[in-house]
């Protein structure tokens, strides 16, 4: 079984969540570069019936090819999901032997079709099932230098198994674990229940980082506060606004809330990148994704939301974001200084 202790990692860390469809390496590298992010996980490559080539993995994690690290050096750990011990063993000698420094297995995902298909929170249902892919994935990994983490929610439908779970994977040989505070029938709605993670925390051997609900500066400390975890994911919070781990790792309760124009600013900066390589229609329907997502958070948008949500075309959007991005803002700065560096 690899080490439990882990050494050279800083404390408090933030780490920027896995979000299916919505964090891919665009996101992961431009939310790095605002700063305040110490790591960040891929969305799930998706282990089914047989082990996937290469470029499937450079697919989810094109940091492979960079020390598993964004651009600006901030560490990537790569997902996995699925519920056959022996090939997600194989699947994460495979993400090792391409670079990957971490693996992380996915036990949280809510998605009705990722449980239907034996992955993600479904398998919250049977402890024995995790105790058994962690404890295949830790061993294949004992010969390289990557280490095992793993995710998971407070159950399935209730708490009912949660310590049982918590044993399996500390048992397995995770080095780390995050918990989403909640279950995955509550899916994402609040509130977090910050105090489970207080309770998993004193019952745990290996470190448990707090997820789940945190939107804003004064969220983070209270989640610390409530849960005891030093290092907190945040997913939905980070995405809304971009900004927020700059923010928190400043520790200077004057900062304002960015503006509409400071997202703005971040949104044409992703969206000019993959222009590269991207069609119109992508860009379109990502840009007004992403601009909804940011219009659940704490920053008012729903000028630039209504303006964008009717555009046909990639270049009115541009047009639309760039205007406003020209407005007052606190944090453009931060941004990097070519759109399409």
């Amino acid at each position: 079984m690899p080490s439990l202790t882990l050494t050279n990692i800083p404390y408090p860390r933030i780490a920027l969540a896995p979000m299916e469809g919505v964090v891919d390496s665009g996101v992961r590298r431009l939310i790095g570069e605002i700063g305040g992010v110490d790591f960040c996980v891929t969305e799930f490559l998706r282990v089914t019936t047989e082990l996937q080539p290469s470029k499937t993995f450079y697919k989810v994690s094109p940091e492979l090819l960079q020390h598993s690290k964004t651009s600006s050096g901030i560490p990537v750990h790569f997902q996995l999901l699925g519920s056959d011990p022996q090939l997600l063993a194989r699947h994460a000698i495979k993400a090792a032997q391409l670079g990957a420094n971490v693996v992380d297995l996915n036990f949280g995902c809510p998605a009705k079709l990722v449980n239907r298909h034996k992955g993600g929170a479904v398998l919250l249902q049977t402890p024995e099932l995790i105790h058994n892919i962690v404890q295949a994935c830790a061993q294949a990994l004992i010969d390289t230098p990557a280490r095992l983490t793993a995710k998971m929610r407070l159950g399935y439908e209730d708490t009912e198994l949660i310590y049982e779970n918590l044993a399996a994977i500390n048992e397995g040989g995770a080095t780390e674990l995050v918990v989403h505070a909640r279950t995955k029938t509550e899916g994402y709605k609040p509130p977090a229940h910050w105090s489970w993670l207080a309770k998993l925390r004193e019952a745990s051997r290996i470190p448990v980082i707090a997820n789940g609900e945190v939107w804003s500066v004064e969220d983070y400390d209270r989640c610390r506060e409530v849960s005891g975890c030093p290092d907190i994911m945040i997913g939905r919070g980070l995405i809304a606004d971009p900004y927020l781990a700059y923010r928190i790792k400043k520790q200077d309760p004057t900062l304002p809330l960015p503006t509409q124009a400071d997202l703005a600013a971040v949104l044409l900066v992703y969206l000019k990148r993959e222009q590269a390589h991207a069609p119109d229609k992508f860009l379109l329907s990502r840009g007004k994704q992403w601009l909804g997502m940011m219009r659940k958070g704490l920053v008012p948008i729903t000028p630039l939301f209504d303006a964008i949500k009717v555009c046909q075309s990639a270049e009115t959007m541009f047009d639309i974001l760039t205007a406003c991005s020209l407005q007052e803002g606190f944090y453009k700065a931060l941004l990097p200084s070519s759109d399409t560096e």
